[in-house]
């Protein structure tokens, strides 16, 4: 077991980012063990709006401190009307360039529903799906095809008009994401809700594009070679919109290229209740970055209002893959710890935002995660 403690980055951000952090960090205090825990948590501000008012997206020893951690946790970055000279938006650098700079090549985005949580279909708040049918961890490729900075455009008399962008997919990429998938099949005990297979899902437009035919052929020759006791199974992304939504249950692993992943992972928040349940990790060889994937939320910013709950798994993803990668078996009582407290609370149907046609503020669902791990009454 690794002695010193593990390090922590904690990046806020922009818009609501701060503020679910903020309740992050209090759940990361009380899951304390005998007033001590094995990590050290440092904070950075950085941005959109730091841009905005320092001319930079963060600052040197920010940058050095989430390459240098353990693990990094995000709250969100972006702010409407700021961008930086390239257009890109303001805030991208803690984002899109850790992806890059760190090699964080998979975006490991779980999908399960949890007793309690209700789905917001029509306007209205119900149980659409059966929380024993929607268990999946998707998978995308996190640092090519069309996010890739191979792209511009044609400007004319001041007037654009060509923009291109290309996508690129490699052999390594589309390789190490595969395997990265396979792995994970390997070890989820239960396999798919329907049937408890392990099986991979690859999601893909190969009857169209040349780089998802070439991804798919990677898909089988390592499934063939290397995983030849875990079922394939295919869809393409159109199709799979569809399925996914009709039959959850037949889902165990799903992979994919970089913005068609982003598109159906989205999608598939639906499944678990919405944008306020879905975490994401951003997985490299050496380095990860967790966070909730909701974004900054301008509208929402300050206002106290925004669910928690997917920056509390998100930090419950974090804790598990350092005790895992460092085998300490502190981090993963501590994400047990804390899932077991989140799981019981929505089962209760007592910490309930706005998303869930509740009345609960921010801090006060704060509150009552901190209380479930402690054991204080509320």
């Amino acid at each position: 077991m690794r002695s010193s403690r593990h390090r922590i980055v904690l990046l806020p951000g922009d818009g609501t980012g701060p503020e679910v952090v903020a309740q992050a960090r209090r759940a990361l205090d009380a899951l304390s063990e005998n007033g001590s825990a094995p990590w050290n948590l440092e904070e950075y501000p950085g941005g959109a709006t730091y841009y905005r008012e320092h001319g930079k997206e963060w600052e040197p020893e920010a940058e050095a401190a989430a390459h240098a951690a353990d693990a990094v946790l995000l709250g969100a970055v972006g702010w409407p009307g700021v961008n930086l000279p390239s257009g890109d938006i303001a805030g991208a650098a803690l984002v899109l360039g850790l992806r890059r700079d760190l090699d964080l090549y998979a975006n490991v985005r779980p999908c399960r529903l949890y007793p309690g949580v209700l789905h917001r279909i029509s306007g209205e708040f119900k149980q659409v799906w059966s929380p024993d049918k929607v268990d999946m961890v998707m998978v995308r490729e996190n640092t090519e095809g069309l996010y890739t900075p191979a792209r511009g455009v044609l400007r004319r008399g001041g007037t654009t008009e060509v923009a291109v962008d290309t996508r690129l997919i490699t052999k390594v990429g589309s390789e190490r994401v595969i395997r990265y998938a396979f792995e994970i099949a390997r070890r989820r005990a239960r396999g798919a809700p329907e049937d408890g297979a392990r099986r991979v899902t690859c999601v893909d437009k190969s009857n169209v594009l040349e780089g998802c035919r070439f991804f798919r052929a990677t898909f089988d020759r390592i499934g063939q070679s290397e995983y030849p006791e875990i079922p394939r199974d295919y869809a393409y992304v159109d199709a799979f919109t569809q399925w996914v939504v009709r039959n959850p249950e037949h889902y165990n692993v799903v992979v994919s290229t970089n913005m068609m992943g982003d598109i159906i992972t989205d999608l598939a928040s639906v499944l678990q209740g919405g944008m306020g349940f879905a975490a994401g990790g951003n997985i490299g060889k050496d380095h990860a970055m967790f966070e909730p994937v909701h974004g900054s939320a301008p509208k929402y910013a300050g206002k106290n209002q925004v669910n928690p709950f997917a920056t509390f798994f998100a930090v419950e993803m974090m804790l598990r893959h350092v005790g895992d990668k460092h085998t300490d078996a502190r981090m993963i009582r501590a994400a047990d710890r804390l899932e077991q407290a989140l799981a019981a609370l929505l089962a209760s149907g007592t910490a309930r935002t706005y998303d869930q046609g509740g009345q609960l503020s921010t801090s006060e669902v704060g509150d009552r995660v901190v209380a479930a791990l402690t054991g204080e009454k509320r």
